[in-house]
């Protein structure tokens, strides 16, 4: 019998007096499983049969469900996981952070098929199958998933699996070119092969082939991020690029660049952080960890002005160049690494009154610490890991006067374990 389930969909039993996690197991059911793994305080487990099935459970729409280790919520409803995402952001919170929101907010939606722009295939020669793999990782193993299509990739890459298989198996280095990057934009797609020997001339024309037949961008990548080669087509006029209506924005990227996955959430992300960063012409706005501008540009249509700032040189010059492109002049880029200021920096103390912070998973750390220096009077974190949100939230309230006005899970990544989400936190007024 499942008596309790993660935020990741494994269901919890106990078996002699330890714990079994049960991937893919509801609570409430009573399932078959076999071991996979066994450490010191627990087993991990795979789902062998449901004999009896919980009422919350549903037919998953991928054949490659539990096989494939890049979902793991398919077999629930989709407002079931946002139950379970958002009970796993109130408990980091409270637990980790000892705090709570005013208000909690309703999960932030959008569609949850087709939704992933961005993504990063594997890929693997296995003669044993007779074809080459393309694919996720699996579940229980460090192999690739051998599926044939994929529910949430975005068209038309969703359908691509086979032929793309079918495409590297003609190749002379089709066991040297472990992963595609998938970039999927407004104007076009972009699919970059990770390759570890240089291609041969017919290996070239395959490639090019495949990318006129299906209408894609086609780059090598040998190296490292400056590596990049674009072979189809031979030039592009026009930057990859996707759209912030509300905001008349257009935002240009490369095809390794960091972007959000789900454009619809994206687009209401940043319509929710700016409202709730209240920005007019007299504010002054600091973005840390900017990126290509996600949020920068469209602050910039409302604020007085915007810095942001990020880690990586490259993405800090896209920013730079997006600002330029959509004719804001009051907005400014810097590199910096985040994760080591030290309080001595004088952009730290330039006079923000708002602060937008959309880390990695690490979260941020070093800036909340530093926070007392910035004083700003509005801060919107978006987060992808709710442990760290927690822990930076609980700094903010108890050390640095600051309280969590509000937050909310944002499902990014429907069928996917990710809990992405978003909290705003106000300067608590001091009484005289």
């Amino acid at each position: 019998m499942i008596e309790t389930a993660t935020h990741d969909g494994r269901g919890i039993a106990a078996v002699s007096g330890k714990k079994v996690f049960v991937a893919g197991a509801l609570p409430g059911e009573t399932v078959e499983f076999i071991r996979r793994k066994s450490r010191r305080n627990f087993d991990e487990a795979e789902l062998l049969q449901v004999i009896e099935a919980s009422e919350d459970r549903i037919e998953a729409k991928c054949e490659a469900f539990g096989r494939c280790g890049g979902c793991s919520l398919q077999h629930v409803s989709d407002d079931y996981q946002r139950s379970i995402k958002a009970q796993t952001l109130k408990d980091n919170l409270e637990r980790i952070g000892k705090v709570e929101p005013g208000v909690w907010l309703q999960p932030m939606t959008g569609p949850i098929w087709g939704y992933r722009r961005r993504a990063r295939l594997a890929v693997k020669d296995v003669p044993a199958k007779g074809r080459v793999l393309v694919g996720f990782r699996e579940k229980h193993a460090p192999f690739i998933t051998d599926m044939h299509r994929c529910e949430v990739l975005a068209p038309p890459v969703d359908s691509l699996i086979d032929a793309l298989s079918e495409m590297i198996a003609a190749l002379s280095i089709r066991a040297r070119l472990p992963q595609i990057e998938v970039a999927i934009a407004e104007n076009g797609i972009a699919l970059v092969f990770r390759v570890l020997d240089p291609p041969s001339d017919a290996d070239r024309a395959h490639l090019i082939a495949f990318g006129v037949l299906h209408e894609l961008r086609i780059y090598l990548q040998p190296g490292g991020l400056d590596s990049l080669e674009l072979i189809q087509p031979e030039t592009c006029e026009e930057s990859l690029h996707y759209t912030l209506p509300e905001f008349d924005l257009r935002v240009d990227f490369e095809p390794i660049d960091f972007v959000q996955v789900n454009s619809e959430i994206n687009q209401r992300m940043v319509h929710f952080a700016v409202e709730q960063l209240n920005v007019g012409p007299d504010n002054r706005v600091l973005d840390l960890f900017c990126g290509i501008g996600n949020f920068s540009l469209p602050l910039a249509r409302r604020a007085g002005t915007v810095l942001g700032v990020e880690g990586e040189k490259s993405l800090v010059e896209r920013a730079g160049e997006n600002a330029r492109k959509n004719g804001l002049d009051n907005a400014e880029f810097r590199v910096a690494d985040l994760s080591k200021i030290d309080g001595s920096e004088a952009w730290l103390r330039a006079g923000w009154d708002r602060v937008l912070l959309d880390p990695a998973r690490s979260g941020a750390a070093e800036l909340v610490a530093r926070m007392p220096l910035i004083r700003p009077e509005r801060i919107v974190y978006v987060s992808c890991h709710p442990g760290t949100l927690a822990r930076d939230a609980g700094i903010l309230v108890h050390e640095h006067g600051y309280q969590l006005e509000s937050a909310g899970i944002i499902d990014m990544f429907p069928h996917t374990a990710h809990v992405e989400s978003i909290a705003v936190f106000t300067r608590k007024q001091v009484s005289l």
